[in-house]
């Protein structure tokens, strides 16, 4: 730990409180949180507290001007005891990358990690073993500075809070392809992880919603040509034997599933083809049948596979693949993820132990 690291821990845990078989995604929150404020042109010294509610000022500008990112990662615990966390460094780089956009201040390496380490070395309890378990960790930063001229503020908090997660089964998921609302533009913030860009898209999912699907496959804003992201999630095709992904941009997040699931595809000898890919071409593919799977890829579900899609009030079915790239490639990165398996690729980060 830095020196400046304060810790202020909870009389006493909730823990015991908490139904572990029966937890809503992100809806029960562990004990402490991190925090730090950024206030005359530097970030303060970072604090661990007890979990609670923050207290705003209604002109704060994160409410007025929506000055927000976030950033979605996870912590697992082996049969050991260790936890372990994956790619957090490109989290870190994320969030500053966001923030950047949105005329936010960089936040200090060394408060994240060792704030981070800190933290899940208080909460480790709630870290549960065995497949399927792991604790979300929600890094975000906002706008805090009173006032509401439209100008950047010159205040900020930076906050981790943690919720247990089970297995994200989303069961099976009808996607629309979309041809008329847009997530995001060329020169936009759509890389992003900022507030807004999730805010949004929430209105067009939805209308699409209403007609029986689950999610949106977002496509480009100026053709409405080129499929780009699934929902929340980054999205995979797969035409006969090849994996196909669109190359990120000003308008798509670079996700860390993403460019694992892309590197580990490689690495079993699956061939990928990281190119704009066109609405046509997976409707053809479709109708000749060369289409045989889809999926998203984040963070929450890891893979979330896509059973048939619509486009222009024209439905396909995707057929049922019992040795699929999505279960394949899904099993291997959770064992990946959570210590069961080797890590090649020197992604698995081992939380240090810490007497806190």
């Amino acid at each position: 730990m830095t020196d400046t690291l304060k810790v202020t821990k909870i009389a006493e845990s909730k823990i015991n409180q908490v139904d572990f078989s029966n937890l809503a995604f992100g809806t029960v929150f562990t004990d402490h949180m991190f925090v730090c404020e950024y206030k005359n042109g530097k970030w303060q010294t970072p604090e661990i507290l007890p979990y609670g509610p923050l207290q705003m000022d209604p002109s704060a500008k994160v409410f007025h001007y929506g000055q927000a990112v976030f950033e979605g990662m996870k912590a697992y615990k082996d049969d050991k005891g260790d936890v372990y966390m994956f790619r957090p460094e490109e989290n870190f780089n994320r969030i500053n990358k966001s923030g950047e956009r949105l005329a936010m201040p960089a936040f200090e390496k060394d408060y994240f990690f060792d704030g981070l380490n800190t933290l899940l070395n208080l909460d480790k309890d709630w870290i549960k073993p065995g497949e399927g378990n792991s604790l979300y960790i929600r890094p975000f930063v906002i706008a805090t500075e009173n006032g509401v001229s439209a100008s950047p503020s010159s205040e900020y908090k930076f906050v981790i809070i943690c919720a247990p997660a089970q297995a994200y089964y989303s069961g099976e998921v009808r996607v629309l392809f979309a041809d008329h609302y847009s997530r995001s533009a060329d020169g936009g913030v759509g890389f992003a992880k900022a507030a807004g860009n999730y805010a949004a898209q929430f209105y067009p999912t939805e209308l699409a919603k209403a007609k029986g699907y689950n999610q949106v496959v977002w496509t480009d804003a100026n053709t409405h040509e080129y499929l780009e992201e699934a929902g929340t999630m980054n999205v995979f095709f797969r035409v006969n034997d090849t994996l196909l992904t669109a190359p990120t941009n000003d308008r798509i997040l670079d996700g860390i599933t993403r460019k694992s699931l892309i590197e580990l595809a490689k690495s079993q000898g699956i061939n990928v083809e990281v190119r704009p890919v066109k609405v046509a071409e997976i409707v053809e593919a479709a109708e000749n049948g060369s289409l045989k799977e889809m999926f998203g890829a984040g963070t929450a579900a890891v893979i979330s596979p896509i059973s048939g899609f619509t486009h222009k009030e024209k439905a396909f079915d995707l057929p049922k693949m019992e040795d699929s790239f999505a279960t394949k490639l899904k099993k291997q990165l959770t064992e990946l993820q959570a210590n069961r398996a080797e890590d090649p690729f020197g992604w698995r980060y081992e939380v240090p132990a810490i007497e806190v």
